[in-house]
């Protein structure tokens, strides 16, 4: 039997009190009502579940639980939504008023696709348009997506409705990460289900106010998800084209660990990378990696 509830909007928040404001209003705004917003506190003690409760009462489900982090967040939300689609937002992103409308209008439209995203419209902290992610320039064609989504497989939750089937299916967000739970997820999801895109940009997603980005587990953990990725993705997409971006992620990560000044580890990562795939744009991308390396190095031996 269909629920009678059909979007869900779950949000995960951690003292982020005013923030979560602007994401939930943002909800209430959507020209397709949301029939349930369900907001995960995890853990928060600045007093957002009091604001909450005062501010909207009942239109909102607020849980609280101790805090375990924004994918035991997330999950917990799914686990309790009763919509037919499942729409992801983070208290510090906001939708845009036709997000709900066009992007179900788009899952009715395509029974057998388990997820539809959107463009995303990155913000810093003040508020100021960073630059637009274009979707398409991705995911080239709506259905098995798997294929061009390991090149790139980031993902802003908020862009995603996906079907709470898709849920049971894959499962959540994979708590033993710190980072990359989300292109993890994202993954996940197109190695079993057909993803579309709605070619809009109908979500803002902040960017570089929480400093995760900057942490050293950062580049493991991404390295980790792309590698666990490719081995799944083991005779359904061609090897070569597994190599490449497997390569490129190499390429990419080493160079976030010379920044880290972890020099073996970014060595050996541009190493593997250089072994993969005789690609000659992303040969040169790791020859530059030399002298980047060595300014570098020798900017730390300076004095101040």
């Amino acid at each position: 039997m269909a629920s009678a509830i059909e979007v869900s909007a779950i949000i995960p928040t951690y003292n982020r009190r005013d923030l979560v404001i602007r994401a939930i209003e943002s909800v209430l705004a959507q020209t397709r009502s949301v029939d349930e917003i369900v907001v995960i506190d995890d853990g928060s003690t600045d007093g957002t579940g009091e604001l909450l409760r005062e501010r909207y009462g009942d239109r909102v489900r607020y849980v609280y639980q101790s805090n375990a982090g924004v994918s035991a967040a997330r999950n917990h939300g799914m686990s309790i939504a009763q919509g037919s689609y499942f729409a992801l937002l983070d208290s510090d992103d906001e939708w845009l008023p036709e997000k709900t409308t066009r992007q179900i209008e788009w899952m009715e439209a395509h029974p057998d696709f388990g997820m539809v995203l959107c463009d995303v419209e990155r913000i810093d902290a003040e508020r100021r348009v960073i630059d637009i992610f274009h979707r398409r320039e991705v995911i080239r064609e709506d259905g098995w997506a798997l294929r061009w989504i390991i090149h790139n497989p980031a993902l802003a939750p908020a862009s995603a409705i996906l079907r709470r089937e898709v849920f049971a299916d894959v499962g959540g967000f994979d708590e033993s990460l710190r980072t990359a739970e989300d292109i993890d997820f994202h993954l996940r999801v197109a190695h079993r289900w057909q993803i579309g895109v709605v070619e809009a940009p109908l979500v803002r997603a902040m960017r570089g106010h929480d400093g995760l980005s900057a942490e050293s587990s950062t580049y493991d953990d991404y390295v980790r998800v792309v590698e666990r990725a490719v081995d799944n993705a083991r005779g359904k997409v061609d090897a070569a084209e597994l190599n490449r971006a497997l390569a490129a992620t190499y390429a990419r990560n080493a160079r976030g660990l010379l920044i880290q000044k972890r020099w073996g580890d970014g060595y050996r990562m541009a190493t593997q990378a250089w072994r993969l795939t005789p690609d000659a744009a992303l040969r040169r991308d790791l020859l530059r990696l030399i002298p980047f390396g060595l300014r570098r190095a020798v900017r730390g031996l300076l004095p101040g």
